[in-house]
């Protein structure tokens, strides 16, 4: 089973290409599929009256990235072999992001908003889904939106959007869940379903993707510790989470393919075992020659 992990760079780039790159590299380094980003534009994003009232959202605006960033992102992506996603917040981010992006992210808070859904799906490219705070009616409403829309290739993240999210609301028996009651909805196209992490916790990935199969993590990456969003505590480090990637790795290598037979790393012990007349190490036939 492979398992796709994607790391999500949100707001923590400060509108700097060099870390942006640095942010791409870490990820190819630490064993990550495919680099996410979002775009958006706080005018796009919140209404005029949050705007006018709320000063922390008004700051908001420095987290925006820039749009002429686009196309660099994506060739140092694809230099390091990875792929460049992007969360497009406002319908005109769709079209800016079209010729640069490997795929589409749809953000949960933006799970309702038809008008893009129908947008990403009809660009044909590849889309993830996350499903914080929604229930499974709107989940199944906007998977069929995509769906009907040209949407051929789906990942269905289950989320919690509380961050950081404690395990013991991590529920993650809802990714069979998302599975099972999407098949019906999805049989016509390839999806997946996966987990969106908040928690920054190894047990919690561990058991998302060995007990519940989850074919695609992703994870909010920061670089040191300094990074806008990293004082809300859902951002990993990136030793923190490459210990997490070789692991999960390792333990799905470790399936193997399912014969009882000698493995080859135990196969000189084999003449090491008690004879069956005697009850002694090793066996008799390579006594002699010892």
């Amino acid at each position: 089973m492979a398992v796709t992990f994607i790391s999500e760079i949100s707001s923590n780039h400060h509108q700097d290409l060099n870390r942006c790159f640095e942010f791409i590299d870490t990820s190819a380094e630490i064993g990550c599929s495919a680099v996410k980003f979002q775009l958006f534009k706080i005018e796009k994003l919140f209404s005029k009256e949050i705007l006018a009232k709320s000063e922390t959202h008004r700051a908001r605006k420095e987290w925006e990235l820039p749009v002429s960033f686009l196309p660099h992102l994506a060739k140092r992506c694809h230099d390091r072999k990875i792929q460049f996603g992007c969360t497009p917040f406002y319908l005109e981010a769709v079209d800016e992001l079209l010729p640069h992006t490997d795929f589409f992210k749809i953000a949960s808070y933006e799970l309702l908003w038809e008008d893009l859904l129908k947008k990403c799906a009809e660009t044909e490219k590849p889309i993830i889904l996350s499903t914080g705070m929604a229930t499974m009616d709107e989940i199944k409403s906007s998977a069929d939106v995509l769906c009907q829309n040209g949407c051929s290739n789906l990942t269905v993240l289950h989320c919690v959007s509380s961050y950081p999210t404690p395990k013991s609301d991590c529920n993650l028996a809802a990714i069979e869940t998302l599975r099972s009651a999407l098949q019906p909805v999805l049989s016509t196209i390839k999806y997946s379903v996966g987990w969106s992490d908040h928690s920054v916790s190894p047990g919690v990935l561990f058991r998302a993707v060995h007990r519940w199969k989850a074919r695609t993590i992703e994870f909010h990456l920061d670089l040191e510790g300094k990074g806008a969003e990293y004082k809300s505590r859902h951002c990993w480090l990136p030793d923190q989470i490459r210990y997490v990637i070789d692991e999960t790795r390792g333990g799905i290598i470790a399936d193997g393919n399912g014969q009882k037979e000698p493995a080859a790393s135990e196969l000189s012990d084999r003449e090491w075992r008690a004879d069956p007349e005697d009850g002694l190490r090793p066996l008799k036939h390579i006594r002699k020659n010892f």
